[in-house]
């Protein structure tokens, strides 16, 4: 059977060759498949559920994601979050110290101090759902939270998902 491979996702390489028992090395050369992208479709995103794993672009600490039993689902024993599990001191705990100049709690520590960033306590503000959540998966006509889903900080800060809390796929 002959495989159809596309040029362009062919690399060369160069190895040295010998039989382990003292014979000299030759070079040998050619050409090794590359694996195309088309042909390797990424991981399938995880469901994220109550006690998930957080980081912040601009907080010093780690922080969880809390849900609350109130969507009626769960996967391995734990409520299974949605895009609108966002709420700050409810669902997204802070992160420890925020340390962007973007707070204004920051801002004023850093002026304060002449100038030497001085971080201060997070207190995040999320002004906007996890995006993008599952594509198929909803939970109380809500998308399911996926590991690959994002949200932002209005004081700059990227919060991603670390540790989904588990190994269920979401599609």
């Amino acid at each position: 059977m002959v495989t159809m491979v596309p040029l362009d996702t062919l690399v060369p390489f160069v190895r040295a060759a010998g039989d382990g028992a003292g014979a000299p090395a030759q070079r040998a050369t050619g050409i090794v498949p590359r694996p195309h992208p088309a042909y390797h479709p990424r991981a399938m995103p995880k469901l994220v559920i109550n006690g998930a794993m957080l980081k912040c672009s601009e907080g010093l600490a780690p922080s969880t994601l809390t849900v609350l039993p109130v969507n009626g689902s769960s996967a391995d024993e734990q409520p299974a979050a949605t895009v609108m599990d966002n709420v700050p001191m409810v669902n997204i705990a802070p992160f420890g110290m925020c340390k962007t100049l973007a707070n204004p709690q920051v801002a004023a520590a850093t002026a304060a101090a002449m100038g030497a960033l001085t971080p201060m306590p997070c207190l995040p503000v999320i002004p906007a759902p996890w995006s993008p959540g599952a594509s198929i998966v909803t939970i109380q006509s809500q998308k399911a939270l996926t590991n690959d889903s994002k949200c932002n900080c209005m004081w700059t800060g990227s919060i991603e998902i670390t540790d989904p809390g588990t190994a269920v796929d979401a599609e």
